[in-house]
């Protein structure tokens, strides 16, 4: 399928941002909003990175024109009569992706494809509401999608092949990283991503570390940011919107500490509110009260922080994922790598547990379990490869196999 024009609905930022990154393919691009005011404000945000492109010498002021001429701003669905993919952007709610894919399932081409960008939401339940189920995916790119290689390209159950195929090589034409991810509650890289910051809220509650010693600890092991810093850009609202879908569908395991609530109820958000676990508007932190009395509640004496107890969480998930047939390992240790940055030298999260040794993971998860409960519970993948002494690099097998 050779793709001619594609749409975006809703504008905020990730559609803005969308909506960028086809148009700078060089595909038209019609992006749509409920108020002219939002599309407005969309188109501004568009020009915005393009205009930084000309301020560091990456294009000329003519070029940023003639990128901006290939984004019509709309808010009527008359617009997208001729599109050939349409890309959905709206507020992570259900009913709300529903009604719109319902609505563009009246006015598109029969040949459209419908993708959504949702981060967590069942591609297979919002297809539900169209009359072309195999021509409806899931395209979940990555914040600030302008910059962000990775895209999760993930059926539904009724999705075709040929819209997968399709979906890849536009993602690949957008100069994109497509993973394919069979689809779960979280897709891949949140559900790794969430035990993660979760079990760095856990070190916190417990008095183990400070938020800055955390995020250090994160950044001295190779990470782009710590997890606090990281979830004050995510925006703690849509996190705790992941985090309700992972514990509906994984139970204990995703069980988020007592901290996250706290600091959702005190409006904590992150940058977006100009404070979360840092301030940013050179006020007081509110921060250091809520976790100081958290800290009276929850302090363990046995309780240590270290980087293996923030890390170990996604090496388990990620081995979920290969025992659920969620994604290949290789494909998650690229989307590990280019959605969330984890450390090259590391090659990735499953090539480093098998760098570290799977019969290591496994005694420091079991270890994990007695002390800090059954969120550590070691996958069975996990020990059935030790069990067939398939133990990563120094066996020559793990989750990938090494030549002599």
């Amino acid at each position: 399928m050779y793709i001619y024009k594609a749409g975006v609905v809703g504008a905020g930022t990730m559609g803005a941002e969308i909506a960028q990154v086809i148009s700078y393919s060089g595909l038209p691009v019609v992006l749509k909003d409920v108020k002219p005011e939002f599309v407005e404000s969309g188109l501004k945000k568009i020009r915005q990175i393009y205009q930084r492109r000309v301020d560091k010498g990456k294009m000329s002021a003519s070029d940023l024109e003639s990128k901006m001429n290939l984004v019509t701003g709309s808010t009527s669905y008359d617009d997208f009569k001729d599109v050939d993919v349409v890309v959905e952007a709206v507020p992570e709610k259900m009913d709300l992706k529903k009604q719109v894919f319902q609505d563009l399932d009246k006015v598109c081409p029969e040949g459209t494809i419908l993708a959504s960008n949702t981060s967590s939401l069942s591609i297979s339940e919002m297809a539900s509401a169209t009359g072309r189920p195999h021509k409806v995916i899931g395209l979940h790119f990555f914040f600030p999608a302008h910059i962000m290689k990775l895209v999760e390209v993930i059926p539904g159950l009724a999705t075709s092949e040929e819209t997968i195929d399709d979906m890849t090589s536009f993602s690949e034409s957008l100069r994109k990283i497509p993973v394919r991810v069979n689809e779960c509650a979280g897709f891949l890289v949140n559900r790794l991503l969430m035990p993660y910051l979760n079990e760095a809220a856990y070190c916190l509650q417990e008095g183990t570390a400070t938020i800055q010693e955390i995020d250090q600890a994160a950044v001295a092991f190779g990470m782009p940011m710590g997890p606090f810093t990281l979830v004050d850009n995510l925006g703690l609202d849509v996190c705790e919107e992941v985090v309700k879908i992972l514990l509906e569908s994984y139970g204990d395991r995703m069980r988020p500490a007592e901290l996250w609530q706290k600091f959702y109820q005190a409006k904590l958000y992150g940058r977006k509110t100009g404070a979360g676990f840092y301030n940013y508007q050179g006020e007081a932190s509110r921060a250091d009260a809520i976790v100081a009395e958290l800290q009276k509640q929850c302090g363990r004496k046995d309780a240590r922080f270290s980087i293996e107890r923030i890390v170990y969480p996604m090496i388990n998930e990620a081995a979920y994922c290969v025992q659920e047939h969620v994604s290949k390992a290789s494909d998650i240790d690229i989307a590990m790598r280019a959605g969330v940055g984890f450390p090259e030298d590391k090659a990735g999260i499953l090539a480093y547990a098998d760098k570290i040794g799977l019969d290591t993971v496994l005694k420091m998860l079991e270890d994990f379990t007695r002390q800090y409960g059954s969120r550590f519970w070691p996958c069975p993948l996990i020990r059935r490869l030790v069990g067939a002494r398939f133990l990563g690099e120094k066996t020559k097998r793990g989750f990938f196999e090494y030549s002599s």
